[in-house]
């Protein structure tokens, strides 16, 4: 019996986010620097090989139920089905965040693989406010990406709407009109400080309460049972599905957090704002056998931090971006 990936504050983790690249094929304004960004050369990237170890590790001694695959975007990653199929023959809940420009070439084979869900980052439905967004005129291909998806059978389909003042905020009733009728799953998600630019402020935060209340205006919400998901969740009173709300700003979920992070350079992260990284990609090139791979993840977790206190003097950005981190 796997032991549990357990934390100084009881916390246990069973969802592991594996960042494949650090490139993507769009460049949104709050991943990228706009001087652009400095690739990882390949090698330092980490192979699928070594992917499929650290996850079956931690699979078999520590009991990680589901893993997501992020990026950059994981899907400019060439032969990305063959690393589905390794990480499905693990039996986890596999899932996986794209921007979707390219699900209409991919999504039956990664459904094939053994993909069973699909998130789709996508912050705005107006072709012209999504070319200045992304630096790409691909809203198109993304609306054709969500139908392939649906279509390939990967359930559910999840839209990741990062809302923010000033941007995007009158597209709030659009996004949920769009999910009723498309019958997806729409989360909004608030504006956090890891853009690239290092150029958040709070006053940018569209928050939990506004989001859930212009909705409920229109769309009348009930709330269902919270989990150990990022989400808060919320049930259309005509039935017509549900929005998700992710308040990682406003309302904190750090003490029900149990997630993981495996950056595609091979560093561990037991948060998402952690400032510290765990180098495992040392330790597998270097020989380390199964026992120390999972001693390292675990001295890691048992030193996870209470949270990361977004909003209090004494929070400390973390030096690198989402694109770089992973969702």
């Amino acid at each position: 019996m796997a032991a549990e990936l357990v934390d100084s504050f009881g916390r246990v983790h069973r969802d592991l986010r594996i960042s494949v690249t650090d490139r993507c094929n769009f460049r949104c304004t709050y991943c990228m620097p706009a001087e652009g960004m400095a690739w990882l050369p390949r090698s330092e990237v980490l192979s699928f090989e070594e992917i499929h170890r650290i996850a079956r590790v931690l699979v078999e001694r520590y009991g990680i139920e589901s893993i997501r695959l992020t990026g950059g975007e994981p899907t400019v990653r060439a032969h990305l089905p063959r690393l589905i199929e390794l990480l499905a023959g693990l039996g986890v809940d596999l899932a996986l965040t794209t921007n979707g420009a390219t699900l209409r070439l991919l999504a039956h084979e990664l459904a094939g693989a053994g993909l069973r869900r699909i998130n789709i980052s996508i912050d705005s439905l107006r072709r012209d406010r999504f070319a200045e967004i992304t630096k790409r005129d691909s809203l198109d291909k993304v609306l054709d990406g969500i139908d392939a998806a649906l279509e390939a059978g990967l359930a559910p389909v999840k839209l990741n709407v990062v809302a923010m003042r000033g941007v995007n905020e009158d597209e709030l009733l659009d996004f949920a009109a769009f999910g009723r009728e498309k019958g997806v799953i729409v989360r909004f998600i608030e504006f956090m400080p890891l853009d690239a630019q290092q150029a958040w402020t709070n006053e940018q935060v569209l928050s939990y309460d506004e989001i859930r209340d212009r909705i409920g205006a229109v769309y009348p919400l009930e709330p269902l049972a919270r989990t150990s998901a990022p989400a808060e969740r919320f049930r259309y009173l005509d039935g017509k599905g549900e929005i998700g709300i992710i308040a990682s700003v406003t309302q904190a979920f750090c003490e029900s957090c149990d997630r993981v992070r495996l950056t595609a350079e091979g560093a561990f992260r037991t948060c998402l704002f952690a400032t510290q990284d765990h180098d495992l990609r040392a330790l597998l090139r270097n020989g380390a056998n199964d026992d120390e791979l999972a001693e390292a993840v675990g001295t890691a977790v048992r030193g996870k931090w209470a949270g990361h206190q977004i909003n209090q003097v004494h929070f400390i950005r973390p030096s690198k971006s989402m694109s770089q981190i992973g969702g």
